[in-house]
């Protein structure tokens, strides 16, 4: 059996590997549905489609699992996004999600969906790790140690502070400055 698992993994953390975990008992194969691929370079959305397949690929790896990792992009339409999903993926029988909008639209599709509860919710958040890379605080606890090491790799944190800087395109324009050409080129 292949299950079907979608999130925004910004980034892929330990809730999500409990998931995975939990869904590896149940299926042979899962493929994992990187939503919002085409966000990036934000507070929200800081990692590329590419980064969170690195993320995904190098943590699901410890486990006896087939996966396929596909970007999704947003559509931004409700009523098709079940058929966008399944015309980018390969065939799977059931999706697992959470999240509420998800969970009505695959059942309105006529898909079964297994909910799980959360993991840690409270420290397993997205955003509560981003805010954590952003401020200096302690993440690395929160995600598997590769995606750690992808992170560091391609200079997450920086990238993630200097994109939650509201005041930096703002600094750029009012003094003619130009804008840095990579992220070497900013000040630590």
């Amino acid at each position: 059996m292949r299950g079907f698992y979608i999130g925004r993994f910004q980034p892929y953390h330990n809730g999500h590997h409990s998931m995975v975990e939990r869904i590896s008992e149940e299926v042979d194969e899962l493929v994992l549905g990187i939503g919002s691929a085409d966000d990036s370079h934000t507070t929200h959305d800081p990692f590329t489609a590419g980064e969170r397949i690195m993320m995904i690929t190098k943590a699901v790896a410890e486990y006896d699992l087939t996966t396929y990792v596909v970007p999704l992009e947003d559509i931004n339409r409700n009523a098709v996004w079940v058929s966008h999903v399944e015309s980018m993926c390969p065939d799977f029988d059931v999706a697992y999600s959470n999240n509420p909008l998800v969970v009505r639209l695959f059942e309105e599709a006529g898909i079964e969906v297994r909910q799980s509860p959360m993991f840690d919710r409270d420290r397993l958040e997205g955003s509560e790790i981003r805010q954590r890379m952003i401020d200096d605080e302690s993440w690395r606890d929160r995600v598997p140690a590769s995606v750690v090491e992808v992170i560091e790799e391609i200079h997450g944190i920086k990238r993630l502070q200097h994109v939650s800087d509201s005041d930096s395109l703002e600094r750029y324009a009012a003094t003619g400055e130009s804008l840095p050409e990579s992220l070497d080129d900013l000040d630590d």
